[in-house]
């Protein structure tokens, strides 16, 4: 059974069209990226597939549920989930291993929850996986924005989730930032036992190595999808933002550049 089967897919706001009749499925295993310019629809479809927004048609299988016929709060706790909405809901003085922790009840922000050992000791394993154990007693609001992203990621990772939706994790990093978390991302991807996941993201560059799979958006449109060697194309790239686009991949990493005309 797929972890994501998404049957005509469509989310409306009044007259916009946000998502526009997509089909997709993401099985155990498979690593996507969505790609897409500003405006695509790339957050909207992830926020379906995090159960925190319904369909205005179609079906939207998640899991082993249907949105619509299951209580999303049976569901939620089974999805990991980065974002900057839920970036912006976690107290800054709150300690790094708590934002960690807290993870397990679902929670954003400790308060009077009785976590036992096994908890801190899976906090503490995974700010060792993401390369942030040395900041555990560090407060949230003292950490650099790469930095941030990896304790989120942790956090996602608390409840040992069937699928992990990752939403411009390296959204405002810098070039040595980003690097880091491709990296950490790629260390993920390579690993059998993490979950099926999902990144969403405007360039090219954040691919990280390990990725198997590429769903590419534009209003709201499916442009193209399917295994990333076969959907990355200096064809459907261009398509999907609306310009000639120079594509490279070298090394397991992709890069892109407008094509400029020879005068």
């Amino acid at each position: 059974m797929p972890v994501l089967d998404f049957a005509e897919v469509s989310v409306r706001r009044g007259e916009a069209v946000l998502l526009d009749r997509i089909s997709w499925q993401v099985h155990d295993g498979e690593r996507w990226v969505v790609l897409g310019p500003n405006g695509a629809g790339k957050t909207t479809l992830l926020q379906v597939a995090a159960a925190q927004l319904h369909p205005s048609s179609g079906t939207a299988g998640i899991l082993d549920a249907e949105l619509g016929r299951v209580d999303v709060f049976d569901l939620r706790p089974r999805i990991g989930l980065t974002s900057a909405a839920l970036a912006e809901r976690i107290p800054r003085h709150e300690r790094v291993r708590d934002v960690v922790v807290s993870a397990a009840y679902g929670v954003v922000g400790r308060w009077r929850e009785d976590y036992d050992e096994l908890d801190h000791e899976r906090a503490d394993a995974l700010l060792i996986e993401v390369g942030v154990k040395h900041l555990a007693d560090r407060t949230f609001g003292t950490l650099s924005e790469g930095e941030r992203k990896r304790v989120q990621i942790a956090r996602a990772l608390m409840v040992d989730p069937e699928l992990l939706l990752l939403d411009e994790p390296a959204a405002g990093l810098d070039l040595g930032g980003r690097e880091d978390l491709v990296s950490t991302l790629s260390v993920l991807a390579a690993d059998p036992a993490s979950p099926a996941t999902v990144l969403v993201s405007h360039h090219v560059e954040e691919i990280p190595p390990g990725f198997t799979h590429a769903l590419l958006l534009r209003d709201g449109r499916v442009v193209s999808q399917g295994a990333l060697e076969d959907v990355l194309t200096p064809e459907s790239l261009s398509a999907t933002f609306g310009m000639p686009l120079v594509l490279r991949h070298e090394a397991g990493r992709w890069s892109a550049r407008r094509r400029h005309r020879r005068r």
